[in-house]
């Protein structure tokens, strides 16, 4: 099966990984001149249909130059090994705190099995393969990489992950913000625009990183995000105001919440109840069984990074 695709601008196309559902996490693919680039890898399930789509756009594996995981959760990452196998010149540019977890994904799946458990670790991200030292290159800050006739820079992002950054394209004037941008599904657009919120996925949310790392990603300029999850967005000021708010109510609801065992649940019914009363404001009409299908994942995500940060910070 072909990945299914959407063509945006400047050579880049949306693929949608088809992680869970339709419509929750993108790959992008970026050709220039008969390079191409990967951002995101996707889950190891979904190589093949990235593959596939080579396939059917006239394009060879050996033409792909870079598979760029934002960050190396499994989710954006899993795929890195098998996608990597399959294209013989590619290189792997990754945050210099994930490369070894690429290399050596041990820890990588110990800490995707203790969040989410070894039945759905295995059914929704398969063979998660190791990808040789001397095909990893570190993708350090500012750092800049040629594809065609055009260049990709690395910036920086911690505040969802330390081993997070994103690719500033300035051909499309666009950025590819893998989570620090937020999450952003196409069924609660309306009228008022797309409906952000934070993802604080565990293991290292941090606030202030957050906010610094906004700050970047708005010096740039762009004018779009391309969000893994999902899809493109513009009028970035606007929502990374919207961000910084979602940043600062999930600390006030962290911190308001009981100790014990039972602030997981406590946290996961905030987080939600925030997020309906958002979606009810924002003119969303989808019924309330609907919204917990596409955000059920997140609720549960986010209250467990927001409960691993109430830990770290006391």
């Amino acid at each position: 099966m072909v990945a299914p695709a959407q063509p945006l601008m400047h050579g880049i196309t949306r693929l949608d990984t088809l992680q869970s559902r339709a419509g929750m996490a993108a790959c992008y693919a970026i050709v220039r001149n008969g390079e191409v680039a990967f951002v995101e890898a996707g889950t190891s399930p979904g190589v093949p249909a990235l593959l596939a789509w080579l396939e059917s756009e006239g394009l060879s594996v050996e033409q792909v130059r870079y598979v760029m995981p934002t960050h190396v959760h499994l989710d954006h990452a899993g795929g890195a090994g098998l996608l990597m196998r399959a294209c013989p010149n590619a290189r792997l540019v990754v945050h210099p705190r994930g490369a070894r977890h690429m290399i050596d994904p041990t820890a990588l799946i110990a800490g995707a099995t203790a969040v989410y458990g070894p039945e759905m670790v295995k059914a929704e991200y398969g063979e998660i393969a190791p990808i040789a030292a001397d095909r990893v290159d570190s993708a350090e800050d500012g750092s800049r990489w040629a594809l065609g006739d055009t260049q990709l820079q690395i910036l920086d992002a911690p505040g969802h992950a330390k081993h997070h950054y994103c690719v500033y394209d300035a051909t499309s004037q666009g950025l590819f913000t893998g989570d620090v941008f937020g999450l952003s599904y196409r069924e609660f657009d309306t009228a008022k625009g797309p409906f952000l919120i934070p993802t604080t996925t565990p293991v290292q949310f941090d606030p202030d990183a957050w906010h610094d790392t906004l700050d970047r990603l708005l010096a740039t300029g762009a004018e779009r995000a391309f969000l893994t999850h999902f899809g493109v967005v513009e009028g970035l000021p606007a929502l990374a105001a919207t961000l910084r708010r979602g940043i600062e109510d999930y600390v006030q609801l962290a911190r308001a919440a009981p100790d014990g065992e039972g602030r997981h649940e406590a946290l996961r019914n905030s987080v939600a109840a925030l997020a309906h009363r958002q979606l009810r404001a924002h003119g969303v009409t989808l019924d309330d069984a609907r919204i917990e299908h596409i955000l059920g994942l997140d609720f549960d995500l986010n209250a467990q990074g927001l409960g691993v940060w109430l830990d770290k910070v006391g």
